[in-house]
């Protein structure tokens, strides 16, 4: 279906990740802006690659978690912190929870995704997820209780060896005094499965060196109250078994994260079809990125990096389109892959490096701080690390 575009209507971007906040940002610097409204529940936008350091006390929350008032401050942007409570692409509108209807010309819908539990039962009851800003501080205080004796299991379980997994297992057992034990459960045969091969080998350095118990070729049947059940996917009619635990983490799945109101002849297991202009199919002036996007033409990897990518492309292709220019296709160029193996140390396979330890964490910091949303915190965020380095130094 084609729907006819009013060139002085408003874009209306529905989910402030990476690729919502990154489209209204690149939108907001060109000179013939449009009249730009950002939806969004919550009051932080979170740099999900440094929740990892936040835990460990690395960086400062307004580092990692900075409101979305300060970075959309004198930037030409309406932000709605509110939910988008149903979209209707008949009518061009959509409703937020508080019940305001907000009519658009343009939509962009980037509300990414949310945990999935693969339907594994217990993970919604018993297991802890750390993909908030709050999930920090509960993760802390687990970690506290452990080093202070206050909990009898010494075990810390983590659910899911891919990056998530194992960069938390690394942070986690460099917090945890010797005494307790982190158990990392991974349903292939090593972590890491689809990363690096140079991250893959350094990342199994990582573990080995904080004594990570790893469990490979796992299955999770079942997680109760105290414990997780396990049973070895290689060994037909072997016997699951039970491993004890103090907390739980689940890093094993992520699944798009749908608004409401989107009908079902614009989905594609369960996430929204686009073309690769980034238009949902027959809704030409509605538009997808991120993790509840699905381009029916091409696939590429759910990460900060694509979504930052798509953002900034997809700020070129809603312009051009009010100009009645033709759009743009979205290629993804792949800068490699940086992942953090414990306090003060990374490993990094991209932008012509392969390095890992003290120098590769040095370079990831850095090169995250560059693609930081907003300029001003980013030199802020850079200034106070060059001090707290040098101090070390001296």
């Amino acid at each position: 279906m084609t729907s006819h575009l009013s060139k002085s209507g408003s874009v209306v971007i529905v989910g402030g990740g990476f690729g919502g906040l990154t489209t209204a940002l690149s939108l907001s610097s060109c000179k013939e802006r449009p009249s730009i409204i950002l939806i969004e529940p919550r009051p932080r936008f979170v740099f999900s690659p440094f929740l990892f350091e936040l835990l460990s006390e690395e960086l400062e929350p307004w580092e990692v978690a900075p409101s979305y008032r300060s970075l959309l401050a004198s930037k030409g942007i309406v932000f709605i912190n509110q939910f988008a409570e149903d979209i209707d692409l008949e009518k061009k509108l959509v409703i937020t929870s508080c019940g305001e209807v907000i009519n658009y010309s343009q939509l962009v819908i980037s509300t990414g995704s949310k945990v999935d539990n693969l339907q594994v039962d217990g993970v919604e009851d018993y297991a802890l997820v750390f993909q908030k800003y709050e999930d920090v501080q509960i993760i802390k205080e687990l970690i506290h209780s452990l080093n202070m004796n206050q909990l009898p299991n010494k075990n810390i379980v983590i659910i899911g060896g891919g990056p998530s997994g194992v960069e938390l297992a690394c942070k986690i057992a460099d917090l945890l005094e010797d005494r307790c034990l982190v158990h990392l459960i991974e349903l292939q045969d090593r972590v890491l499965h689809n990363g690096k091969s140079f991250n893959q080998e350094q990342i199994e350095k990582a573990l080995r060196k904080r004594s990570v118990r790893l469990h490979l070729n796992s299955r999770v049947l079942k997680i109760a109250p105290n414990s997780v059940e396990i049973q070895n996917v290689l060994e037909e009619n072997t016997e699951s078994y039970c491993l004890n635990f103090a907390g739980l983490i689940w890093t094993a799945g992520v699944k798009a994260s749908l608004p409401f109101g989107l009908p079902e002849s614009v989905l594609k297991d369960g996430r929204v079809l686009i073309n690769s202009k980034q238009q949902l199919i027959r809704h030409e002036n509605v538009f997808s990125i991120g993790d509840v996007a699905l381009d029916i033409d091409q696939s590429f990897p759910r990460t900060a990096q694509v979504a930052m990518q798509e953002g900034e492309h997809l700020a070129k292709n809603l312009l051009a389109q009010r100009k009645d220019q033709e759009l743009v296709p979205f290629k993804y160029i792949d800068h490699g892959e940086m992942l953090s193996m414990g306090i003060g140390e990374a490993t990094i396979t991209g932008m012509g490096l392969t390095i890992s330890g003290s120098l590769a964490f040095q370079l990831r910091r850095m090169t995250y701080l560059s693609k930081f949303p907003n300029l001003t915190l980013s030199v802020k965020s850079a200034g106070s690390w060059l001090l707290g380095y040098g101090k070390k130094l001296f």
